[in-house]
């Protein structure tokens, strides 16, 4: 087969805010290769991804993504492969390769598997699909009382994890957190998993982080999230000797390999969350995986979007027996929904596997995406670069 065209869809809620929900808009990549049609989705700014596909040459190594792409085999995981080696070489110097190419090699790994009628976690070598524990990614509340709320509503839709972040979290008085974090543990219960998300807060004080170490340690938290910045590797590597209870996590900010295994190493993480959608793809996230592994990590999946970005999230660890957490987009948007026709069922545990389907067993729900299609046109010296395709 070769790679016959990647169309870009750009989707977005009616509104969008500052609220800090990655789901309020989407960059959907349709690829089609020997008569068969993948599907991917970016996280990262829809208009700019857009740009990083067919871009002008600036020069030899800040090329379009599209110029790797296009007309390439795509027979075997080793031409995903060749194709990422391309880009990644060919768009050095272009930032937005990475985010844009992680949608598209996310489409080519789904058109891979259409074509041999396999899944994709098979492709990448695994035998089988083991069951999840999915945790139920919300916000925290805007008063501890909304924490306690939501924390209630999670377990009675029966999960037994639940992970709250961002909000006003860190942003207030120690004691502030404190009552989220009892109101988040008293709403679970004491079986439930807490996991707790600061969304990089902190920045590089390690002070802020260690004086809510306490609070963290009383109301149970199995992990601390994004306390600082993703490449501030001095302060994890802190805060990770003085967190003897709670382990850090981070990762979803890495978009190469080399960013999460400094985490590891340099960091001294205990969990590391791998977002397909920014990382590269799934060939990446796989690698990040294995690494994960022979480190003696916890990988577990980001993704905060629609089911097929979660399909995508699963497939880099879905052989893993021991590597159970997984995040769920637990209150998506609209958007988010709609994106899927089918999704990923939890079963009468709570519980969820990679799809034994081929590709990655996701269908897209075409008419119910025309509300959210966003049309835009790029154009340069004249030249139409990109138009809105369509998306029947």
């Amino acid at each position: 087969m070769k790679i016959e065209s990647v169309d870009f869809f750009y989707l977005s809620m009616p509104e969008v805010t500052t609220e800090a929900d990655g789901s309020q808009d989407a960059l959907l990549v349709r690829v089609s290769a020997g008569g068969y049609v993948g599907w991917g989705e970016c996280e990262a700014s829809p208009l700019t991804s857009i740009a990083g596909f067919l871009c002008p040459m600036s020069h030899g190594v800040c090329r379009p993504v599209r110029d790797s792409v296009l007309g390439k085999p795509l027979d075997s995981p080793a031409d995903i492969a060749r194709i990422a080696a391309e880009v990644e070489y060919n768009s050095m110097d272009l930032l937005q390769a990475a985010h844009t190419f992680s949608g598209v090699e996310m489409a080519l790994w789904d058109v891979l598997g259409k074509a041999k009628d396999t899944p994709v976690w098979r492709l990448l070598g695994y035998s089988a699909s083991h069951k999840k524990t999915p945790y139920a990614s919300q916000l925290f509340g805007a008063t501890p009382e909304e924490t306690l709320r939501g924390a209630r509503k999670a377990r009675r839709d029966n999960f037994r994890a639940v992970k709250f972040g961002w909000g006003p979290i860190g942003r207030g008085s120690v004691q502030d957190d404190k009552d989220h974090l009892q109101a988040a543990r008293e709403g679970l219960g004491p079986d439930g998993i807490l996991l707790v998300d600061v969304g990089q807060i902190w920045g590089e004080d390690v002070a802020a982080a260690e004086a809510r170490l306490p609070a963290l340690e009383a109301s149970g938290a199995i992990w601390l999230e994004e306390p600082f910045h993703a490449s501030a590797l001095e302060a994890y590597g802190q805060l990770a000797k003085l967190s003897l209870k709670v382990k850090i996590a981070g990762g979803e900010g890495a978009h190469n390999v080399s960013m999460a295994r400094h985490l590891i190493d340099y960091g001294g993480i205990g969990f590391v969350q791998i977002d397909c959608g920014r990382i590269g793809g799934i060939g990446p996230a796989k690698a990040v995986a294995d690494y994960a592994v022979e480190r003696g990590i916890t990988y577990v999946n980001h993704t905060f979007t629609s089911h097929l970005a979660l399909s995508a999230s699963l497939q880099p660890f879905a052989g893993l027996a021991d590597h159970r957490i997984c995040e769920f987009p637990f209150a998506p948007k609209a958007l988010a929904r709609d994106i899927t026709a089918n999704f990923l069922q939890r079963d009468t545990m709570g519980e969820i596997a990679a799809p034994d389907a081929p590709g990655l067993g996701i269908a897209i729900d075409m008419r119910a995406l025309q509300k959210y299609l966003v049309d835009v046109e790029i154009k340069v010296a004249g030249r139409v670069l990109y138009a809105t395709p369509e998306l029947a």
